[in-house]
């Protein structure tokens, strides 16, 4: 089962620019640079040849990575209307101890048009909260493996 992204609408044109260049210009790009370099002559002594190859497989999979994220993304407006943390709301916290709260936006680590943090449903506290409510507290592990809790303080729909 693929997990479903959230977007903002910039974020997905911006990265449908990105594989829409990737598709495109830069395949014609590569090609002619690994072309040149395999007329140099010697392959197996030719930097350039194996450089471009190299990119051209870092981009490759670039590509891969965009439109599996673009295929199952979900744009815009979040829908949730449940008051549960999920992807597309903005999800304010408090640790134990501390008197201030944070927020962040559950979506995708590739939305950078977003004046606040994200965090991925898949990250230790994005999944934490995911599906819980203001007003509970839930327990987490941290990646070197302590637990941690956290506070649900507000959960609303990115934009409102």
């Amino acid at each position: 089962m693929t997990q479903q992204t959230w977007l903002t609408q910039e974020a997905y044109n911006r990265l449908r620019s990105e594989l829409d260049y990737l598709t495109g210009p830069w395949r014609t790009e590569i090609a002619t640079k690994i072309e040149a370099a395999r007329e140099e002559g010697d392959l197996k002594e030719n930097g350039g040849y194996h450089a471009a190859k190299e990119e051209q497989g870092k981009q490759e999979a670039r590509i891969r990575q965009l439109m599996d994220l673009l295929r199952d993304a979900q744009v815009g407006e979040a829908s949730n209307t449940t008051g549960e943390a999920g992807p597309g709301t903005v999800v304010e916290v408090r640790f134990p101890g501390e008197q201030e709260t944070e927020k962040f936006l559950i979506g995708s680590r590739e939305d950078h048009s977003t004046p606040i943090d994200v965090f991925s449903p898949a990250s230790p506290l994005g999944g934490a909260v995911t599906g819980h409510k203001a007003g509970e507290t839930v327990s987490y592990t941290l990646p070197n493996g302590r637990s941690a809790k956290v506070e649900i303080v507000s959960v609303a729909p990115y934009g409102s």
